[in-house]
């Protein structure tokens, strides 16, 4: 089983040893209802679609997860995640044992994408980023075709990188953390207060249609040639290169693959970042460098979680067979 926790979505896929995806669903689910609730739907699903194959809780070999906060991995235990309010020392290893009696591995959900298009892509390159974009920003690195996990498995939380020490406070207690600055709740901010202030005619337009404004009217708005959308989102864009800029000098990756529900507002994003990344990097360091999507888009999380159990089931000398 491949588990994909978002801190506003689930995406669950039964995948076989080649991970070819069986049976899959996706469905938005906010973290912040705390581990009891969110566990229990996590569970629901996995047995649906096992009912959907005609399979049973015993066939599953193996659950890899991917969540949105810190987690020490060899635990699998997730510490102090910010936006994860109540879920500290909740064990989400025993919670699924309990009904599939199988191993289970719980990493960070950027790490999990790095898994994923490793797996997809581990012959090409052995040194890479893959950065999520989404209600948060971090990182997942791949050095000498290996997660990198850090000392404690904190490695890869750029988004609490300071991008302007004058800037807004971020729920981690910092100031001017990129993913304050940047995320998706703060393209909304940044649009709502251009609604309020009376600068663009059509995002106050999608406000009243739709109730709010999320990242994706920022930008269907910018899609349609508005200014004000434009402005929002190459002022993320530069602010996500320059904390990316910082990782590009420091280790000198051959690919920065950029991924979450965020970057689906449009190209503008991607080209400001990489305009943002070319700008402040050394010219050494960006030689070679590629800055695009993630291959696998929307499956690199789960077809990372599901690398991340059958990679940890081998290395503990177990074997996998298809069924």
């Amino acid at each position: 089983m491949g588990i994909d926790l978002g801190a506003t979505s689930l995406d669950v896929a039964l995948l076989s040893p080649n991970l070819q995806i069986l049976a899959h669903h996706a469905e938005d689910l906010d973290v912040r209802l705390g581990p009891g609730p969110v566990m229990a739907r996590v569970r629901a699903v996995i047995l649906q679609l096992l009912q959907r194959l005609c399979r049973t809780p015993a066939e599953v070999v193996g659950i890899g997860m991917g969540v949105p906060g810190p987690v020490e991995f060899k635990s699998g235990l997730l510490i102090n995640p910010p936006i994860m309010p109540g879920w500290e020392g909740f064990s989400i290893r025993d919670y699924l044992w309990e009904t599939f009696s199988c191993p289970v591995f719980v990493d960070n959900d950027v790490n999990v994408m790095a898994l994923g298009e490793l797996w997809h892509d581990r012959k090409a390159h052995a040194n890479f980023v893959v950065i999520k974009v989404g209600t948060g920003i971090g990182a997942g690195i791949v050095c000498r075709g290996e997660i990198y996990r850090g000392a404690d498995g904190a490695a890869g939380d750029v988004g609490h990188i300071c991008v302007d020490p004058q800037g807004p406070i971020c729920h981690c207690g910092n100031v001017g953390c990129v993913e304050a600055m940047a995320g998706g709740p703060a393209i909304a901010r940044m649009a709502l207060q251009a609604v309020e202030r009376g600068e663009s005619l059509l995002l106050a337009r999608l406000c009243e249609e739709r109730g709010t404004l999320t990242p994706l009217e920022v930008g269907q708005a910018s899609r349609e040639g508005d200014p004000v959308a434009n402005r929002i989102i190459q002022r993320a864009g530069q602010l996500i290169g320059q904390m990316l800029a910082s990782l590009v000098n420091f280790f000198n990756p051959s690919q920065i693959l950029v991924g979450g529900g965020v970057t689906k507002i449009g190209p503008l994003l991607l080209a400001s970042i990489r305009q943002s990344v070319y700008q402040r990097s050394l010219p050494l360091s960006t030689r070679h460098l590629y800055i695009g999507y993630t291959r696998l888009g929307d499956h690199s999380g789960i077809l990372g979680a599901g690398a991340l159990a059958l990679a940890e089931i081998i290395r503990a000398g177990g074997s996998l067979e298809e069924s």
